[in-house]
């Protein structure tokens, strides 16, 4: 029987699966005084605190073809999904480890995903692969599957604060500035090119959670899956889930906290969200 695994980078937030073996590739958050490395030996609350107090500039680093031949193993049919490449360097670096471990491993396969997304839309291409594959569909059954699945996914979010974006290079600090004045906060989505595209800024909390709801029905949300991954904001991701309940009794909605990635970009407050269409 041929050995399957599923890898993912952890902006997925996921450490491990139940059914199937599973293996992150870390990515590494740096600065001039630390560096914090996106394992299950990261204390995520700690690097946030970090984060709120420090001033100085900061960046990512994805995981190179090493990290990804080792997440690797010794499998025969891989699925490997990464960040959007419209962010980060993860994809190049896992179809690179790819080509190296197809040459190594006569027969073996890997699937590379560009989820052009995060987070919560990165969980649910990792649970459909998981079902398909419990499902005992082929390698050549399931790439097709999933590739047409992801048209039928999205991501959208909540970031009370640009800080990190802006000491990360990505956004202008005047920019960043003006997120967090008065309330404000920024709902925005991962467009069809794997970037971050705002929506609409909103004054407050409820606002904001009111506005992720119109932009879920207006992408087409119609009670599907829906996966809330929240930064030190449990009771914003209650609030958001019992708002989608309440328009749509069906939605099978689920709430995680991020992990290290997805917490220095969403920052102390944000929400991700992960849906289906």
């Amino acid at each position: 029987m041929r050995k399957i695994k599923i890898v993912a980078d952890s902006s997925a937030n996921i450490q491990s699966l139940k059914q199937i073996d599973f293996a992150s590739a870390p990515l590494k958050i740096m600065t001039d005084e630390r560096e914090f490395t996106d394992d299950t030996a990261l204390r995520v609350e700690e690097m946030v605190l970090f984060f709120d107090a420090y001033k100085g500039k900061s960046k990512t680093s994805c995981p190179g073809p090493a990290d990804w031949l080792d997440a690797f193993g010794d499998a025969d049919d891989i699925f490997c999904l990464t960040i959007t490449s419209g962010l980060s360097g993860s994809y190049n670096a896992a179809c690179i480890a790819k080509k190296m471990y197809e040459s190594e491993h006569i027969g073996s396969r890997v699937f590379v995903i560009d989820t052009l997304s995060t987070g919560p839309e990165m969980e649910l291409l990792i649970e459909k692969i998981e079902e398909c594959i419990t499902q005992n569909m082929s390698y050549e059954e399931i790439c097709p599957l999933i590739s047409s699945y992801q048209q039928k996914t999205g991501l959208i979010f909540m970031l009370e604060s640009l800080k990190n974006f802006a000491a990360n290079g990505r956004v202008s600090p005047a920019i960043a500035r003006l997120t967090g004045l008065l309330g404000i906060r920024i709902v925005g989505k991962a467009s069809d090119a794997g970037t971050l595209e705002p929506l609409s800024k909103c004054r407050g909390e409820n606002a904001s959670l009111k506005s992720i709801c119109s932009h879920l029905q207006a992408s087409g949300y119609q009670g599907g899956k829906i996966r809330i991954a929240h930064s030190q904001n449990l009771p914003a991701a209650i609030r958001l889930k019992n708002l989608i309940k309440e328009s749509t009794p069906s939605a099978d909605v689920a709430i995680r906290e991020c992990r290290g990635l997805c917490s220095y970009y969403a920052e102390k407050g944000g929400l991700l969200v992960g849906f289906e269409i």
